[in-house]
C-alpha cells in the first residue's frame, strides 16, 4: 500500500488557535480527530461515542451500494468510500480544481476548445470568486449535521485513497501527484463551485479575469525572475486572448447546458390511490454532473434512497418511505449584476447614496507547471465591491461599457460593474437535503423551505404516500424590493438593450442607490418561502425547465417577481408535450405509442418509467402530419436540387418515435434542425397564454408543398447532410445514434482519449431540436464535462442536430448528455415501489463491472427495481456481499 501525504504538506487555513482547537480544521486531517472531540455531549445519532466510525455497505443490481451505520457520519464515511471505489479520478480532479490548482498539476492549458491559459484563467477566477478561502471561513459555522456528513465523507474518500496503491487507479489518474486524500475544507469548497454552476461559474471563463481599471494590463505577472522569459511573455498574453474568448462564450446566462422532466402525481391518477413521481434528470454523461446512485440509512434517523452529484455526501433525488422528489433547473436567477458609478477622477472609489466607498483589492498567487523542475509563480490582483467581484461586463457584452467608460444605465457617469451572487454560500446544501430526506409528510416537507432551505438552481416537484403532489421553485433568488422590481421592469419594456440582457440572463441594477439593494429577511437577502412560487393539488404537478407559471395549466401561477422567471411566456417543446400527455390519457400520440397512464387512466411505477422511454416528440406529433403532405404534394421534384421522394417515403412509414428500431426519426432530426429556425416566423398562430401547449402552432401554407415551401426546403437542407455522411433513408435510429465513453488520459499528460466501450445504441431524441421527451443530446466539448480529462469529441454539422462530420474517426450521433438517473415511484400499501436506471451507469473506471452495466440495460429498455426494503436489499445482494470498513 502506498501512503500519499497532503499535497504541500498541511494546508494552511489562516485559522486562530481557538477555531483549531474546537474544530475539524487541522491543517493535517489524518482521519482520527473528529468535531465531537470538543463538544460536551455527542449526538450519537450525528457522530459515534468513541470517535471510531463503521459502516456495512452491501451492492446490489448495477453496482448501487446500500450503506447502513449507526450514526450519521459513519453512513457518510460508507458513502465517501463508494464513491471513490467507483469514481475516485473525478473526485480527485474536482477537488484541484475547487484549490485553484489546475495550473499546477496539469500545466496552463490546452489549445483545443478552450484556448491556452484557460486553467490560469479558471484558478484565478476561483480565487477571486473565493472558493476554498470561502470554505475555510464557513466551515466553523456549519451545523453539526453538515459537519458529520462532510467529515464523514471526506474520511471515507481518504480511506479508499491511502488504501489503494496509486498504480491501481483508474487510467485517467494512475499514479498521478495529484490524487491525495483531501480536508473537509476542499470538499467544501468543491461544493461552493457545485452552488456556483449557475451564477459564479458562469464569469469564471473570463469576465472575472479581465476586470481591471483602465490602463492595467489583466496579465498575471511572474514573482521572481523566470529563465524562460519569453515562452512565459507568449503564455500571458495567451492567456488574456483566452480569456476574452471565454467571457464572449457566455451569451445566455440562463442556459446551464442542463435540463430535466419531473411530474408528481396526486391521489387522484394513480393506480393505489396515493401519491408517484417521474423523476428525469438531463445532465451530462460526464465529469462532475455525474449523478450517482445510493440508499444511506441510520436506523431511527434516516433511511433516504436516491442519487446526487459526484462528491455530495447525501443524495439529491430521492425517495424515504413516505415520500419522494427530483429536481429541474428553473428558470429563475442567482445574480445580479451592479452597475457602479465612480467617482470623479478616481476609478477606484464608487459613490452610492452620495456616500464614497471603495473599490477593493486582494492580490492571489498560483502555481503553473511549465514543464520545468519547478512551477512559476503567477501573481494578479483583483478588484471588489461590496457585492462582490468587479467584472469586465463589456467582454460579455459589446452593448455594456468597460471600466470607466459612461454606463449603461448612467449614460453621463463613469462606471464599473460587479456581481452579487445568491449561491456564494453554499453551507446550507447538506442541511437542505438532509431535511427534505428525514421529513415524513408534506408539512416537514415544506419546512425545510420555510426555514429558508436552498436547492440552488432547481425547482423540486414532490409525491408523497398521502397523495400530495407539491412543486415549488426552491432556489436562490435575490429578493428585491417592489420598486426595484417595478425598476427592473420599468427598463426591460423602456430599452430594448436593457431587455435584451435580461433575457440573456443578466438582472443589471443600479448601484447609485441602495433601493436596488437586495433585501434582507429571515433568510437574509433571498426571498423567502412566501415569496416563491409554489403548488400543491391532488391531480398532478410538472416541471420541464420552462417558468413555473405553467406548473399546472388549471391553476397559473402569476405575481411573482421577474427573478423567478417569466409569466404568460411561450414554454419548451418538452413542457407542451408532458403538460399534453397529463392532460390526455388515453391518447397515445401515434398507434405505437403506449398510452401515458395505461388503459386504467391511473399511474402506476411501471407506467411512470415507461412514459419517460415512451420515446414521445412534441415537434413530431405537431408538425409531421403536414409534412407529409406536403411530401405526397411535391413527389419526385427537386427541391433546392435534392430529391425527397426516398425520405418521404421513409417519414410516411416513421412510427413518429424515437425508438431504436425507429426508421425515419433520423430525418425528421434534421428537418427539425433546420425549420427551427423559421418557425417564429412561419407559424401562423401565435402564442396564447390562454392556451400554452397549443401555441405557437400552424405552419404558413404559402407555396405548401412546391419547391419553395418553407418545410420542404428545410427536409432538403437536413437530406443533404445525411446525404454527404452516406446515411440512407432507411436506418434505423440505432444504426446512426449511439452512447460510447471515451478518455482514459490524465489531465495535462498530452496523451490521446480512446474509446472505451464498443457503441451502445441509444433511444431517445433531443429535447431541443426534436422536442423528445427522453431527451439525449451530443456534446462536443473535447474534455469530460467541468473537468480537464481529455474525450473524443464530434466535430459537428451546423442544423443537424450534432450529427457527426465524419472526422476523428466519429460518425452519426455520439450522445454524451440527457436522461441519466431516472426513474418511475408509486407509494403503495407497502411502501415505495420504483423502477428505473443511472444511464451511464455508476463508475467512471473502464476496468469497473459498473462501467457499462446499466447502460446496456438502457439500451435495451430494462429497467430495475429500486430497492429500499431491507429484505429486497438482502434477497439482491451481487456474490460479494457486505463489506464493512472503520476506522479502528
Amino acid at each position: 500500500m502506498k501512503l500519499r501525504k497532503m499535497p504541500g504538506g498541511c494546508h494552511a487555513l489562516g485559522f486562530t488557535a481557538a477555531m483549531l482547537g474546537s474544530a475539524l480544521l487541522a491543517g493535517c486531517f489524518d482521519g482520527n480527530s473528529s468535531s465531537e472531540s470538543s463538544q460536551a455531549e455527542v449526538d450519537p445519532k450525528l457522530f459515534p461515542a468513541d470517535g471510531q466510525l463503521e459502516a456495512t455497505i452491501r451492492r446490489t443490481t448495477g453496482g448501487v451500494p446500500h450503506i447502513i451505520a449507526e450514526d450519521l457520519k459513519s453512513a457518510a464515511f460508507g458513502h465517501g468510500y463508494a464513491q471513490a471505489q467507483d469514481n475516485v479520478c473525478m473526485l480527485a480532479e474536482a477537488v484541484v480544481k475547487a484549490r485553484s490548482e489546475r495550473a499546477k498539476y496539469f500545466g496552463p492549458g490546452p489549445d483545443a476548445g478552450f484556448g491556452v491559459g484557460i486553467n490560469i484563467v479558471n484558478d484565478f477566477s476561483y480565487k477571486a470568486q473565493k472558493i476554498y478561502s470561502g470554505a475555510e471561513a464557513e466551515f466553523p459555522t456549519l451545523t453539526a449535521e453538515s459537519r458529520a456528513l462532510i467529515e464523514g465523507f471526506t474520511e471515507g474518500y481518504n480511506r479508499f485513497v491511502n488504501e489503494s496503491d496509486a498504480s491501481d487507479f483508474p487510467a485517467e489518474c494512475a499514479d498521478q501527484d495529484w490524487v491525495t486524500p483531501i480536508t473537509p475544507v476542499d470538499l467544501l469548497a468543491h461544493y461552493r463551485i457545485v452552488g456556483q454552476y449557475a451564477s459564479g461559474a458562469l464569469f469564471a471563463t473570463g469576465a472575472v479575469f479581465l476586470a481591471v481599471p483602465p490602463g492595467e494590463s489583466p496579465a498575471p505577472a511572474p514573482v521572481s525572475s523566470i529563465a524562460n522569459v519569453e515562452d512565459v511573455n507568449k503564455l500571458l498574453k495567451s492567456v488574456v486572448a483566452t480569456a476574452e474568448a471565454g467571457a464572449k462564450s457566455q451569451t445566455n446566462f440562463s442556459d446551464m447546458g442542463l435540463a430535466s422532466n419531473a411530474w408528481g402525481i396526486g391521489s387522484t391518477l394513480t393506480e393505489q390511490g396515493r401519491g408517484a413521481l417521474l423523476a428525469n434528470p438531463h445532465f451530462p454523461y460526464t465529469g462532475h454532473r455525474r449523478l450517482y446512485e445510493v440508499q444511506m440509512t441510520v436506523p431511527g434517523y434516516l433511511n433516504v434512497h436516491g442519487a446526487g452529484l459526484l462528491g455530495t455526501a447525501i443524495p439529491l433525488i430521492n425517495f424515504n418511505e413516505n415520500l419522494a422528489w427530483s429536481h429541474t433547473v428553473t428558470t429563475s436567477r442567482r445574480f445580479t449584476w451592479y452597475e457602479l458609478v465612480l467617482k470623479d477622477g478616481d476609478n477606484l472609489t464608487y459613490v452610492k447614496d452620495g456616500v464614497e466607498k471603495p473599490i477593493t483589492t486582494e492580490t492571489y498567487q498560483i502555481e503553473v507547471d511549465m514543464g520545468m523542475p519547478d512551477p512559476i509563480v503567477l501573481e494578479r490582483t483583483f478588484y471588489f465591491s461590496e457585492y462582490g467581484p468587479m467584472i469586465a461586463a463589456n467582454a460579455v457584452s459589446s452593448q455594456l461599457p468597460a471600466w470607466g467608460e459612461n454606463g449603461a444605465l448612467n449614460t453621463a457617469s463613469m462606471v464599473a460593474h460587479t456581481y452579487r451572487d445568491a449561491n456564494a454560500n453554499t453551507g446550507g446544501l447538506l442541511d437542505t437535503w438532509l431535511g427534505m430526506s428525514r421529513a415524513s409528510n408534506l408539512e416537514e416537507f415544506q419546512s425545510v423551505f420555510k426555514n429558508c432551505g436552498s436547492t440552488l438552481w432547481t425547482n423540486t416537484t414532490y409525491a408523497d404516500d398521502q397523495g400530495n403532489a407539491f412543486y415549488i421553485d426552491s432556489s436562490s433568488v435575490p429578493n428585491l424590493s417592489e420598486k426595484a422590481i417595478a425598476l427592473v421592469n420599468f427598463r426591460r419594456a423602456g430599452s430594448a438593450a436593457y431587455a435584451g440582457l435580461f433575457d440573456q440572463g443578466v438582472t443589471l441594477l443600479d448601484g447609485r442607490l441602495s433601493q436596488e439593494d437586495w433585501v434582507e429577511t429571515a433568510c437574509g437577502p433571498l426571498a423567502p418561502y412566501e415569496q416563491k412560487p409554489k403548488l400543491v393539488r391532488s391531480d398532478w404537478v410538472q416541471n420541464s425547465n420552462s417558468s413555473y407559471w405553467s406548473t399546472n395549466p388549471d391553476e397559473f401561477l402569476t405575481g411573482f417577481s421577474p427573478l423567478f422567471g417569466d409569466e404568460e411566456a411561450p414554454v419548451n417543446a418538452r413542457t407542451r408535450l408532458g403538460i399534453k400527455m397529463l392532460q390526455n390519457l388515453m391518447d397515445p400520440g401515434f398507434p405505437d405509442a403506449p398510452l401515458p397512464a395505461g388503459q386504467d387512466g391511473k399511474f402506476s411505477a411501471e407506467e411512470l418509467i415507461g412514459v419517460i422511454w415512451n420515446n414521445r416528440a412534441w415537434y413530431s406529433e405537431q408538425f409531421l402530419p403536414e409534412l407529409l403532405q406536403r411530401c405526397d404534394a411535391i413527389g419526385s421534384t427537386p427541391v433546392n436540387g435534392v430529391d425527397l421522394a426516398s425520405w418521404c417515403q421513409s417519414l410516411s412509414n416513421w412510427d413518429g418515435l424515437y425508438n431504436r428500431d425507429s426508421v425515419g426519426a433520423h430525418i425528421f432530426r434534421v428537418f427539425m434542425a433546420n425549420y427551427r429556425n423559421d418557425m417564429d416566423s412561419d407559424l401562423t398562430t401565435p402564442f396564447s397564454p390562454a392556451d400554452p401547449v397549443g401555441t405557437p402552432a400552424d405552419p404558413s401554407l404559402e407555396n405548401a408543398g412546391t419547391a419553395s415551401d418553407t418545410m420542404l426546403l428545410a427536409l432538403a437542407e437536413g437530406v443533404a447532410a445525411l446525404q454527404s455522411q452516406g446515411i440512407v433513408p432507411s436506418a434505423a435510429l440505432e444504426d446512426v445514434q449511439y452512447y460510447r465513453a471515451s478518455g482514459g488520459v490524465a489531465p495535462g499528460s498530452g496523451g490521446t482519449p480512446v474509446f472505451q466501450m464498443q457503441p451502445i445504441p441509444w433511444h431517445g431524441g433531443d429535447g431541443n431540436i426534436d422536442g423528445a421527451f427522453n431527451a439525449i443530446g451530443v456534446v462536443t466539448d473535447p474534455f469530460l464535462e467541468d473537468t480537464r480529462f481529455p474525450r473524443i469529441a464530434p466535430s459537428t454539422i451546423d442544423n443537424t442536430g450534432g450529427l457527426s462530420d465524419g472526422t476523428g474517426g466519429v460518425d452519426g450521433w455520439l450522445m454524451a448528455r440527457g436522461t441519466s438517473w431516472h426513474f418511475g415511484l408509486e407509494f403503495t400499501d407497502n411502501g415505495p415501489e420504483a423502477y428505473g436506471l443511472v444511464s451511464y451507469s455508476q463508475s467512471t473506471d473502464a476496468m469497473s463491472p459498473y462501467f457499462s452495466d446499466q447502460s446496456e440495460q438502457y439500451a435495451n429498455k430494462q429497467y430495475r427495481q429500486l430497492f429500499f426494503a431491507e429484505e429486497d436489499i438482502q434477497a439482491n445482494l451481487l456474490p460479494q456481499g457486505e463489506t464493512v470498513i472503520s476506522t479502528d
